[in-house]
Protein backbone atom coordinates (compact mmCIF):
# COMPACT_ATOMS: atom_id res chain seq x y z
CA UNK A 1 0.00 0.00 0.00
CA UNK A 2 2.66 2.25 1.05
CA UNK A 3 4.89 0.99 -2.43
CA UNK A 4 1.74 2.18 -4.42
CA UNK A 5 1.41 5.83 -2.77
CA UNK A 6 5.07 6.32 -3.45
CA UNK A 7 4.59 5.46 -7.20
CA UNK A 8 1.06 7.47 -7.51
CA UNK A 9 3.19 10.47 -6.02
CA UNK A 10 6.07 9.81 -7.99
CA UNK A 11 5.31 8.95 -11.63
CA UNK A 12 8.89 9.04 -12.68
CA UNK A 13 9.79 6.52 -10.49
CA UNK A 14 6.60 4.27 -11.72
CA UNK A 15 7.47 4.44 -14.94
CA UNK A 16 11.16 3.08 -14.09
CA UNK A 17 9.88 0.27 -12.19
CA UNK A 18 7.77 -0.66 -14.67
CA UNK A 19 10.15 -0.80 -17.75
CA UNK A 20 12.54 -2.49 -15.33
CA UNK A 21 9.71 -5.32 -14.68
CA UNK A 22 9.18 -5.23 -18.98
CA UNK A 23 12.99 -5.92 -19.20
CA UNK A 24 13.56 -8.70 -16.11
CA UNK A 25 11.94 -11.59 -19.28
CA UNK A 26 14.07 -10.33 -21.72
CA UNK A 27 17.02 -10.23 -19.82
CA UNK A 28 16.64 -13.71 -18.76
CA UNK A 29 16.10 -14.73 -22.36
CA UNK A 30 19.51 -13.04 -23.19
CA UNK A 31 21.44 -14.77 -20.49
CA UNK A 32 19.71 -18.57 -21.45
CA UNK A 33 21.17 -17.88 -24.67
CA UNK A 34 24.50 -16.93 -23.57
CA UNK A 35 24.69 -19.94 -21.89
CA UNK A 36 23.43 -21.90 -24.17
CA UNK A 37 26.45 -20.34 -26.83
CA UNK A 38 29.37 -21.13 -24.08
CA UNK A 39 28.10 -24.61 -24.03
CA UNK A 40 27.83 -24.98 -27.57
CA UNK A 41 31.44 -23.24 -26.99
CA UNK A 42 33.25 -25.45 -24.53
CA UNK A 43 31.68 -28.29 -26.03
CA UNK A 44 34.72 -29.56 -27.99
CA UNK A 45 37.16 -28.77 -25.16
CA UNK A 46 35.05 -31.14 -22.80
CA UNK A 47 34.97 -34.13 -25.23
CA UNK A 48 38.69 -33.60 -25.82
CA UNK A 49 39.17 -33.82 -22.22
CA UNK A 50 36.98 -36.16 -21.41
CA UNK A 51 38.66 -38.73 -23.82
CA UNK A 52 42.54 -37.37 -23.41
CA UNK A 53 42.49 -39.39 -20.08
CA UNK A 54 39.78 -42.49 -21.00
CA UNK A 55 41.16 -45.86 -21.87
CA UNK A 56 40.36 -47.55 -25.25
CA UNK A 57 38.22 -49.80 -23.99
CA UNK A 58 35.97 -47.27 -22.24
CA UNK A 59 35.90 -45.47 -25.43
CA UNK A 60 35.50 -48.70 -28.08
CA UNK A 61 32.38 -50.41 -25.22
CA UNK A 62 30.92 -46.54 -24.23
CA UNK A 63 31.59 -43.90 -27.01
CA UNK A 64 33.04 -40.64 -26.94
CA UNK A 65 30.62 -39.38 -24.18
CA UNK A 66 30.68 -41.81 -21.77
CA UNK A 67 32.32 -41.95 -18.44
CA UNK A 68 35.68 -43.36 -17.90
CA UNK A 69 36.32 -46.10 -15.36
CA UNK A 70 39.42 -44.70 -14.53
CA UNK A 71 41.53 -42.16 -15.68
CA UNK A 72 44.85 -42.75 -18.12
CA UNK A 73 47.63 -40.81 -19.09
CA UNK A 74 49.03 -42.94 -21.74
CA UNK A 75 47.49 -41.41 -24.88
CA UNK A 76 49.24 -37.92 -23.13
CA UNK A 77 52.58 -39.60 -22.62
CA UNK A 78 52.29 -41.23 -26.11
CA UNK A 79 51.75 -38.23 -28.18
CA UNK A 80 53.74 -36.40 -26.24
CA UNK A 81 56.88 -38.49 -26.66
CA UNK A 82 55.86 -39.71 -30.61
CA UNK A 83 55.06 -36.12 -31.78
CA UNK A 84 57.97 -34.41 -29.93
CA UNK A 85 55.53 -32.17 -28.46
CA UNK A 86 58.17 -30.41 -26.42
CA UNK A 87 59.66 -29.17 -29.87
CA UNK A 88 56.90 -28.83 -31.57
CA UNK A 89 55.12 -26.50 -28.67
CA UNK A 90 58.38 -24.51 -28.70
CA UNK A 91 58.43 -23.65 -32.88
CA UNK A 92 54.75 -22.88 -33.04
CA UNK A 93 55.03 -20.81 -29.46
CA UNK A 94 58.42 -19.02 -31.51
CA UNK A 95 56.35 -19.15 -35.10
CA UNK A 96 53.41 -17.32 -33.78
CA UNK A 97 54.64 -15.15 -31.24
CA UNK A 98 57.60 -13.44 -34.21
CA UNK A 99 54.37 -13.19 -37.03
CA UNK A 100 52.31 -11.44 -34.40
CA UNK A 101 54.75 -8.71 -33.21
CA UNK A 102 56.47 -8.81 -37.54
CA UNK A 103 52.49 -8.58 -38.39
CA UNK A 104 51.48 -5.83 -36.02
CA UNK A 105 54.67 -3.60 -36.82
CA UNK A 106 53.61 -4.17 -41.12
CA UNK A 107 50.30 -3.53 -40.53
CA UNK A 108 50.90 -0.13 -38.09
CA UNK A 109 53.47 1.05 -40.32
CA UNK A 110 50.89 0.29 -43.27
CA UNK A 111 47.85 1.97 -41.63
CA UNK A 112 49.78 5.19 -40.45
CA UNK A 113 50.64 6.19 -43.77
CA UNK A 114 47.55 5.29 -45.61
CA UNK A 115 45.19 6.40 -42.44
CA UNK A 116 47.17 9.77 -41.00
CA UNK A 117 49.58 10.25 -44.37
CA UNK A 118 46.53 10.68 -46.58
CA UNK A 119 48.50 8.61 -49.32
CA UNK A 120 47.35 9.20 -52.52
CA UNK A 121 44.81 6.15 -53.71
CA UNK A 122 44.61 4.97 -50.36
CA UNK A 123 40.55 4.09 -50.71
CA UNK A 124 41.84 1.48 -53.62
CA UNK A 125 44.73 0.03 -51.76
CA UNK A 126 42.44 -1.13 -48.35
CA UNK A 127 40.26 -2.49 -51.26
CA UNK A 128 42.97 -4.63 -52.91
CA UNK A 129 44.13 -5.61 -49.37
CA UNK A 130 40.57 -6.12 -48.46
CA UNK A 131 39.88 -8.65 -51.18
CA UNK A 132 43.26 -10.02 -50.35
CA UNK A 133 41.86 -11.40 -46.74
CA UNK A 134 39.21 -12.98 -49.17
CA UNK A 135 40.94 -15.25 -50.96
CA UNK A 136 41.43 -18.60 -50.13
CA UNK A 137 44.72 -20.34 -49.35
CA UNK A 138 44.52 -23.06 -51.16
CA UNK A 139 44.53 -20.95 -53.99
CA UNK A 140 48.01 -19.45 -53.45
CA UNK A 141 50.00 -21.98 -51.75
CA UNK A 142 51.42 -23.74 -54.85
CA UNK A 143 53.36 -20.02 -55.62
CA UNK A 144 53.90 -19.39 -52.24
CA UNK A 145 55.77 -22.75 -52.33
CA UNK A 146 57.49 -22.44 -55.81
CA UNK A 147 58.72 -19.03 -54.69
CA UNK A 148 60.42 -20.26 -51.42
CA UNK A 149 61.95 -23.34 -53.12
CA UNK A 150 63.41 -20.69 -55.55
CA UNK A 151 64.77 -18.26 -53.21
CA UNK A 152 65.92 -20.99 -50.69
CA UNK A 153 63.41 -20.61 -47.83
CA UNK A 154 61.84 -24.02 -48.27
CA UNK A 155 61.69 -25.74 -44.91
CA UNK A 156 62.64 -23.35 -43.06
CA UNK A 157 60.73 -21.49 -40.42
CA UNK A 158 61.26 -18.20 -41.71
CA UNK A 159 59.36 -19.01 -44.44
CA UNK A 160 56.23 -19.36 -42.44
CA UNK A 161 56.73 -16.46 -40.89
CA UNK A 162 57.37 -13.90 -43.48
CA UNK A 163 54.12 -15.49 -45.57
CA UNK A 164 51.90 -15.43 -42.64
CA UNK A 165 52.82 -12.58 -41.03
CA UNK A 166 52.39 -10.68 -44.56
CA UNK A 167 48.91 -12.62 -44.97
CA UNK A 168 47.44 -11.33 -41.48
CA UNK A 169 48.85 -7.99 -42.20
CA UNK A 170 46.55 -7.17 -44.98
CA UNK A 171 43.68 -7.56 -42.39
CA UNK A 172 45.69 -5.52 -39.69
CA UNK A 173 46.50 -2.96 -42.50
CA UNK A 174 42.73 -2.49 -43.32
CA UNK A 175 41.39 -2.32 -39.45
CA UNK A 176 44.64 -0.12 -38.37
CA UNK A 177 44.11 2.45 -40.99
CA UNK A 178 39.76 2.87 -40.66
CA UNK A 179 41.05 3.35 -36.66
CA UNK A 180 43.42 5.94 -37.57
CA UNK A 181 41.21 7.97 -40.03
CA UNK A 182 39.24 9.02 -37.54
CA UNK A 183 42.69 10.31 -35.66
CA UNK A 184 42.15 13.04 -34.08
CA UNK A 185 43.50 15.95 -36.09
CA UNK A 186 44.04 18.47 -33.49
CA UNK A 187 46.46 16.46 -31.49
CA UNK A 188 49.00 15.39 -34.66
CA UNK A 189 48.62 19.18 -35.45
CA UNK A 190 49.85 20.12 -32.13
CA UNK A 191 52.28 17.66 -32.48
CA UNK A 192 53.50 19.30 -36.03
CA UNK A 193 53.52 22.50 -34.22
CA UNK A 194 55.85 21.55 -31.20
CA UNK A 195 58.23 20.38 -34.26
CA UNK A 196 57.74 16.13 -33.73
CA UNK A 197 58.63 14.42 -36.79
CA UNK A 198 56.68 11.72 -38.56
CA UNK A 199 58.41 9.55 -36.80
CA UNK A 200 58.13 11.02 -33.53
CA UNK A 201 54.55 11.69 -33.58
CA UNK A 202 53.88 7.44 -34.58
CA UNK A 203 56.02 6.63 -31.87
CA UNK A 204 55.22 9.39 -28.80
CA UNK A 205 51.73 10.06 -30.04
CA UNK A 206 49.70 7.40 -32.48
CA UNK A 207 51.83 4.22 -30.67
CA UNK A 208 50.60 4.86 -26.96
CA UNK A 209 47.21 6.21 -28.02
CA UNK A 210 46.71 2.96 -30.00
CA UNK A 211 48.88 0.74 -27.89
CA UNK A 212 44.98 -1.68 -26.62
CA UNK A 213 44.05 -1.62 -29.72
CA UNK A 214 47.33 -3.42 -31.03
CA UNK A 215 47.56 -5.61 -28.51
CA UNK A 216 44.32 -6.91 -29.55
CA UNK A 217 45.64 -7.22 -32.67
CA UNK A 218 48.45 -8.80 -31.65
CA UNK A 219 46.89 -11.53 -30.21
CA UNK A 220 44.37 -12.37 -32.62
CA UNK A 221 47.27 -12.67 -34.69
CA UNK A 222 49.05 -15.15 -32.23
CA UNK A 223 45.61 -17.48 -32.24
CA UNK A 224 45.54 -17.34 -35.74
CA UNK A 225 49.03 -18.30 -36.28
CA UNK A 226 48.91 -20.89 -33.51
CA UNK A 227 45.95 -22.76 -35.60
CA UNK A 228 47.25 -22.45 -38.89
CA UNK A 229 47.91 -25.63 -40.54
CA UNK A 230 47.92 -25.56 -44.51
CA UNK A 231 51.10 -23.10 -44.83
CA UNK A 232 53.34 -25.58 -41.95
CA UNK A 233 52.30 -28.70 -43.54
CA UNK A 234 53.15 -27.62 -46.92
CA UNK A 235 56.04 -25.40 -46.08
CA UNK A 236 57.88 -27.35 -43.19
CA UNK A 237 58.99 -31.45 -43.77
CA UNK A 238 61.18 -31.39 -41.21
CA UNK A 239 60.02 -33.29 -38.32
CA UNK A 240 62.36 -30.39 -36.41
CA UNK A 241 60.79 -27.76 -38.00
CA UNK A 242 56.73 -28.56 -37.72
CA UNK A 243 54.73 -27.20 -35.06
CA UNK A 244 51.83 -29.02 -32.88
CA UNK A 245 49.01 -28.10 -35.80
CA UNK A 246 50.89 -30.24 -38.56
CA UNK A 247 51.48 -32.99 -35.25
CA UNK A 248 47.76 -32.54 -34.19
CA UNK A 249 47.24 -34.15 -37.86
CA UNK A 250 49.68 -36.41 -38.16
CA UNK A 251 47.56 -38.50 -35.39
CA UNK A 252 45.21 -39.70 -38.12
CA UNK A 253 46.62 -41.78 -41.10
CA UNK A 254 44.87 -43.91 -43.88
CA UNK A 255 44.62 -47.13 -41.99
CA UNK A 256 45.28 -45.57 -38.51
CA UNK A 257 42.86 -44.03 -35.98
CA UNK A 258 43.44 -43.83 -32.37
CA UNK A 259 40.55 -41.55 -30.82
CA UNK A 260 41.77 -41.14 -27.42
CA UNK A 261 45.19 -40.37 -29.00
CA UNK A 262 43.76 -38.03 -31.31
CA UNK A 263 41.90 -36.13 -28.12
CA UNK A 264 45.02 -36.34 -26.19
CA UNK A 265 46.47 -34.34 -29.09
CA UNK A 266 43.43 -31.95 -29.06
CA UNK A 267 43.97 -31.15 -25.61
CA UNK A 268 47.61 -30.36 -25.76
CA UNK A 269 47.01 -28.15 -28.82
CA UNK A 270 44.57 -26.22 -27.52
CA UNK A 271 45.04 -26.12 -24.06
CA UNK A 272 48.45 -23.42 -24.78
CA UNK A 273 45.74 -21.29 -26.83
CA UNK A 274 43.41 -21.10 -23.41
CA UNK A 275 46.12 -19.84 -21.21
CA UNK A 276 47.57 -17.59 -23.74
CA UNK A 277 44.18 -15.96 -23.94
CA UNK A 278 43.67 -15.88 -19.86
CA UNK A 279 47.13 -14.16 -19.56
CA UNK A 280 45.84 -11.75 -21.59
CA UNK A 281 41.88 -11.89 -21.44
CA UNK A 282 42.25 -8.22 -19.25
CA UNK A 283 44.48 -7.23 -21.79
CA UNK A 284 41.81 -8.09 -24.59
CA UNK A 285 38.83 -6.39 -22.27
CA UNK A 286 40.82 -3.17 -22.16
CA UNK A 287 41.16 -3.11 -26.23
CA UNK A 288 37.72 -3.79 -27.07
CA UNK A 289 36.46 -1.13 -24.09
CA UNK A 290 39.13 1.43 -25.21
CA UNK A 291 37.56 0.92 -28.74
CA UNK A 292 34.32 1.03 -27.70
CA UNK A 293 34.82 4.73 -26.12
CA UNK A 294 36.94 5.86 -28.98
Amino acid sequence: MAEATVFASNPAKAAVAHAHQARSPMRWLVLAVLLALLVFTLFPFFIALLNAFKPGTDYVRGGPLSIPTYLQFDSIAKFWKDADYARKLFNSTLISVTVSVLAVGISLFNAYALGIGRVRGSTVILAILLLGTMVPQESIIYPIYWMAKTVGLYDTQLSVIIVTAVLHSAFGTYLLSSVMSTFPREILEAAEIDGATRWQTLTKVVIPIMTPTLMVLGTFFFIWTWNEFLIPVVMLVSNNNQTVAVAMGLTRGQNMSDPTLQAAAGLLGILPTVIFFLIFQRTLTRGVVAGAVK
